[in-house]
């Protein structure tokens, strides 16, 4: 944690101070920036000031009193809720306008930790609280050097596995023996995920294998109970993601690769599955120009701004309501990361799209009944220059 450069940043954006508050865990957020324990025994609240100017200060509980220790700045104690409620006022004398991890309205929920308690006593002390969304982004969603590398290591080992995938669907269903091979969305799933342990990736859940109407659902997760058999003339969906094992050179967290392609088996593709992928495709295009376009002119834009650019295609198409989710989000050593999302659907996301970041676009029509299209990559950023880290589908994979 570089409380320096957190001050800098609240001068800039005209802040008094970041406070940081948790309970039991509440937020992980701040336990991420701060570089707490993540297990640490924590029964009891404690807060942490970052002021734009001084010393940082601590508050915590007597019985945990060595909680925030790591951290530079005074501590003071408190017992009983008036004596915390007394030195919270005294702590915050100098600061009006605070930053938390809090949300009007719930409009960026990802930032949403505080409890409406704690929100309205600060209020009643005459604290004007704003979001921290920005400045979570700025100080958890950027991204080091070896971070991005890590992305890079990623997304080479599972565009490999992802190519050799469509080489085993073709090798089970057309063995040279004549005699195929009982191959189902969950055995495909497993050979991917397995295929990806060998190349040193890690994640959590999936990857996911979706055939013709299971498409369909944008989150659908095959199991050994519930999968269905893949056959030549199926359409198919296979959303792929993980991150490297190994650490670091740094010791900061390995970053994300995060895909999705679709093809059709043993049969070219219908008219209505070519014009679906073809105005997903345009759709990806349309966001990722967006992104281009502002970053080579260094003109800030809002991540739903590129959700706008995406979503217009499919809408101009007559397809907008089958466009259920957002355009994309922020990728960081979770899948779904605290910085930026493509969003003006699910959320008003106004958040910046800042350099040094990474996220998917990953726009998707879903008929239910019949199929489900998406088409997701990755981008990076840097000043000046915004770029997708690996392929683009260009076209519907023929098996």
């Amino acid at each position: 944690m570089n409380h320096e450069a957190i001050q800098t940043a609240l001068r800039q954006q005209g802040i008094d101070g970041w406070l940081f508050y948790d309970h039991h865990h509440r937020d992980p957020i701040a336990t991420r920036i701060l570089g707490l324990d993540p297990k640490a025994h924590v029964t009891r609240r404690w807060y942490y000031l970052i002021p734009a100017n001084g010393e940082p200060q601590k508050l915590v509980h007597r019985i945990e009193q060595f909680r925030l220790d790591a951290l530079p700045g005074a501590k003071q104690e408190y017992s009983g809720w008036r004596e915390l409620a007394q030195k919270i006022e005294q702590m915050l004398a100098g600061s009006s306008k605070l930053a938390m991890q809090y949300s009007p309205e719930n409009a960026i929920l990802y930032v949403s930790m505080v409890d409406a308690g704690t929100v309205e006593f600060l209020r009643g002390l005459g604290k004007q609280i704003v979001t921290s969304a920005d400045l979570v982004s700025q100080f958890e969603a950027v991204l080091t050097a070896d971070q991005k590398a890590s992305h890079q290591t990623a997304q080479r080992a599972i565009d490999a596995v992802l190519a050799e995938a469509w080489r085993e669907i073709a090798r089970q269903l057309r063995p040279a023996s004549g005699n195929p091979e009982t191959l189902t969305e969950f055995t495909l799933m497993e050979w991917l995920a397995n295929a990806m342990r060998r190349e040193g990736i890690t994640w959590e859940n999936g990857p996911n294998v979706s055939v013709g109407p299971n498409s369909a659902d944008s989150h659908y997760e095959p199991t050994a109970n519930r999968s269905r058999p893949i056959r030549n003339g199926d359409f198919l969906l296979i959303d792929i993601w993980g991150k490297v094992a190994a650490p670091l050179p740094s010791a900061a967290p390995a970053i994300h690769y995060d895909i999705t392609w679709t093809g059709v088996i043993g049969r070219p593709p219908t008219d209505r599955e070519q014009h679906i992928f073809t105005l997903v495709r345009d759709a990806r295009d349309a966001a990722i120009a967006s992104v281009e376009r502002a970053f080579a002119a260094s003109r800030p834009i809002q991540g739903f701004e590129a959700d706008d650019a995406a979503r217009a295609v499919i809408a101009s198409a007559g397809f907008g309501e089958f466009f259920t989710h957002r355009t994309g989000h922020n990728i960081a050593a979770e899948i779904h990361g605290t910085g930026a999302h493509l969003d003006n659907l699910e959320t008003h996301d106004q958040r910046l799209i800042l350099a040094d970041t990474c996220f998917s676009v990953e726009p998707g029509i879903y008929l239910p009944g019949d199929f489900g299209l998406r088409s997701e990559v990755n981008m990076l950023t840097e000043t000046g220059r915004a770029w997708v880290t690996g392929p683009r589908q260009q076209e519907l994979v023929r098996i």
